[in-house]
């Protein structure tokens, strides 16, 4: 920062006037500790004695940014580009001034010049150019994984993709299996389980065998605790993809809700070797190992899934499980402790047990 100042200050010093140095030297430190108004008087008034000085509408656009007037920042900015069209920060904090304007197709060009993936990806989001979007914003978050702005986005920009291409299937193929089961995803997350349940039905009549049908729809039937239809279902989709360990899980669950703890538990640990480490998996493992008195491979499950996940409703749940596995065993500190824990999450997590 010290080295990019101190050569800008030298730049400065070969073209401006000496009344021009101070008010840009003024700006420079204003901008520098933050005083941005400041900093936005003083460099217009370098502009105004120099404006053929690239750098001070540059700086004028940037203290305007950084002070969040963005509008303000725009014309100086594209003056910027009208005296050095190839100004890399001038495209990139003029992309930026447009985009907080609501200009999201007027900075495109600007954030694409500034390979500024992040605020290109939001821009396309904007005026839905979803793919480019949602491939933007995935380079954005393996540089930045935890930034909210960008995760926010993404689940935007690849919901509104997923909603484009649904509605492109419902109209160019509406009696197909796929629409059918579109259809039967909509409902479903609507709650609106017979209606689920008819799409479902509809798609399977279409192609008996297509794959996730039987495990959306017996999903339905589960969220209705109708267990052994969930159990067909499940249990169909695990012929047809034995490799699934979702439709395992799910199918030992279903087996466990209804009491087949045996044949549950062979299911659940199907699942586990499928993808090791599903929290979903590990508490339905704990439990089922509980109901046969295996307090070994109870507490294994258990401790697992908590180390994996230390906050939810599943986390809870483990510590609850746990915390009557060893009052069982006489083990009242290690009870007690656990009683703790699951109370502080249940606390933060309502229905957690």
């Amino acid at each position: 920062m010290l080295i990019r100042t101190t050569l800008a200050l030298w730049l400065a010093w070969q073209v401006l006037s000496p009344q021009a140095m101070q008010h840009y030297q003024a700006g420079v430190q204003a901008d520098q500790n933050k005083q941005f108004e400041v900093a936005i008087t003083e460099f217009r008034k370098v502009t105004e004695m120099d404006p053929k000085f690239v750098d001070g509408f540059l700086r004028l656009g940037l203290a305007s940014i950084e002070n969040r007037e963005y509008g303000p920042a725009i014309a100086p900015l594209k003056e910027a580009l009208r005296l050095d069209p190839e100004s890399v920060p001038a495209h990139r904090f003029l992309g930026y001034a447009l985009l907080a304007q609501g200009y999201a197709a007027e900075a495109i060009p600007h954030l694409e010049k500034a390979h500024e993936t992040a605020a290109l990806g939001i821009a396309q989001t904007q005026v839905g150019k979803l793919a480019e979007a949602v491939a933007n914003l995935q380079a954005a978050l393996e540089q930045r994984p935890g930034d909210p702005d960008l995760l926010y986005y993404m689940g935007r920009a690849a919901g509104l993709l997923s909603k484009q291409s649904v509605d492109t299937l419902l109209t160019l193929e509406p009696d197909s299996a796929r629409a059918h089961q579109a259809m039967g995803e909509n409902y479903f997350v609507l709650r609106q389980m017979p209606e689920a349940e008819k799409e479902y039905l509809a798609a399977l009549r279409l192609r008996p065998d297509v794959p996730e049908v039987h495990l959306e729809l017996g999903q339905a039937y589960a969220a209705t605790t109708q267990w052994a239809k969930a159990e067909q279902e499940f249990r169909a989709e695990t012929k047809l993809q034995p490799g699934n360990a979702e439709a395992a899980y799910r199918l030992g669950d279903a087996l466990l809700q209804q009491g087949k703890v045996r044949e549950a538990r062979a299911e659940l640990e199907r699942s586990d070797h499928l993808l090791p480490d599903m929290p979903e998996t590990l508490y339905a493992l704990g439990k089922a190992a509980s109901l046969e008195n295996d307090a070994a491979a109870a507490e294994k499950a258990w401790a697992h899934l908590i180390a994996l996940e230390k906050e939810g409703s599943l986390a809870a749940q483990a510590h609850f499980g746990l915390a009557a596995l060893y009052r069982k065993q006489g083990k009242t500190a290690e009870a007690q402790h656990e009683m703790q824990e699951f109370e502080k999450l249940q606390a933060a997590t309502p229905n957690a047990k």
